[in-house]
């Protein structure tokens, strides 16, 4: 479905901004994130960009609910699912040796992530609480793809031998493994690191939702 009036550049970028946030996080951003990632004077700043993609019938407030929206173009296509693996669970806290078993697979609208319905993609529940301040929380499951990541990047990774969900980051030439937890310590390859997919979604089970 085409855009009833064109986007600016700016108001595109706060576009692709909003669903980013939410595909990362599992929630919209606040006005007064917005306002940061994009350094406006005030949130009324980012309202009016709201608004406007609202005016432009690309973007839409969820009625009764105060951070939500619905990307126009969703309401009218039906769904691409696809089936997502589900391999156990992964330590998002100390790594361990456990081995992972296939569990069972999960039927995922693939727009939602912003994917492509062809993407490889798996998944995994998170166990721990060391990337809480990535907003990824015990019992969170994980959507991550196999690809080559990049700095600053959330990975599942076999680190000598032990999987770990953690940030990826690059010092000095040398790759390592951070957690979004301050009591947690960063993790160093003596031997080995693999990275074996990147996050690219997340899914989290509100309290009292079955």
């Amino acid at each position: 479905m085409s855009e009833t009036l064109p986007l600016t550049a700016k108001q595109r970028a706060v576009l692709d901004f909003v669903q980013t946030h939410q595909r990362q996080h599992g929630h919209y951003p606040t006005l007064r994130e917005i306002q940061a990632h994009f350094g406006f004077a005030s949130p009324f700043a980012a309202t009016r960009h709201l608004q406007a993609l609202e005016t432009k019938g690309v973007l839409q407030r969820v009625a009764g609910k105060a951070r939500a929206f619905l990307p126009v173009a969703q309401k009218f296509r039906r769904a691409a699912l696809i089936d997502i693996p589900l391999y156990g669970t992964i330590p998002a806290g100390l790594p361990t040796a456990t081995e992972q078993e296939p569990d069972r697979y999960l039927s995922v609208d693939a727009t939602s992530l912003g994917l492509r319905p062809s993407s490889r993609l798996y998944a995994l529940r998170v166990r721990g609480d060391s990337m809480t301040g990535a907003g990824i929380l015990d019992g969170d499951i994980v959507f991550l793809t196999p690809r080559d990541p990049r700095p600053r990047d959330i990975v599942a990774a076999l680190i000598d031998g032990e999987s770990t969900l953690k940030r990826f980051l690059v010092q000095r030439g040398k790759p390592f493994l951070r957690a979004e937890n301050p009591a947690y310590p960063d993790l160093i390859p003596a031997a080995e690191l693999v990275i074996q997919g990147v996050m690219a979604g997340l899914l989290r089970r509100l309290a009292g939702s079955g």
